[in-house]
């Protein structure tokens, strides 16, 4: 049976930089198997309980791939949503197939845009220190829908029951 997993995390590079942390806000929430975390972290959490600390390893095959040269492009600036664009500029595009991708931009040429691909962090190892906060077994109808509802989740959002209060 999937579970729903909370958990804080620090994420550093492979150089011990950090890169993003939940501590200063609400833990994470997923729904296992769902797809919402990368494979190489959620093969390390759904094995812990609550309460454990770990630090989790996880080799860039599990986590966003190998670095793509073939997904580096080069556009004319005019076929971008703004002409005013600066290297980190993030846009999403749609492929050939019919999906969207997430591309920044690399380098600005005269009068054209060079576009990367990949995952900014494709490629690198990275480095994890987890904290289990709650674990559950999920729900049939978060199991079915493919995320979760209620605190950390995704809220179904009904109507009041009765009607109005009239003495607003």
């Amino acid at each position: 049976m999937p579970q729903v997993i909370t958990f804080h995390y620090t994420l550093t590079d492979k150089r011990g930089q950090m890169l993003d942390t939940s501590r200063n806000g609400a833990p994470f929430t997923f729904l296992q198997g769902s797809g919402q975390i990368i494979p190489g972290l959620e093969t390390a959490l759904i094995v812990l309980t609550v309460g454990d600390r770990k630090t989790v390893n996880v080799p860039y095959q599990q986590a966003y791939g190998a670095y793509d040269q073939r997904l580096i492009y080069q556009v004319t600036r005019n076929r971008l949503p703004s002409e005013n664009v600066k290297v980190g500029d993030m846009f999403e595009i749609s492929t050939e197939g019919g999906s969207f991708r997430i591309v920044t931009v690399v380098e600005i040429k005269e009068s054209d845009v060079v576009l990367d691909g990949n995952h900014p962090l494709a490629g690198q190892d990275l480095t994890f220190e987890v904290e289990i906060m709650n674990m559950r077994a999920a729900t049939a109808e978060e199991i079915s829908h493919g995320h979760i509802h209620g605190e950390h989740g995704h809220d179904h959002h009904h109507p009041p029951e009765g009607p109005p209060d009239e003495d607003l």
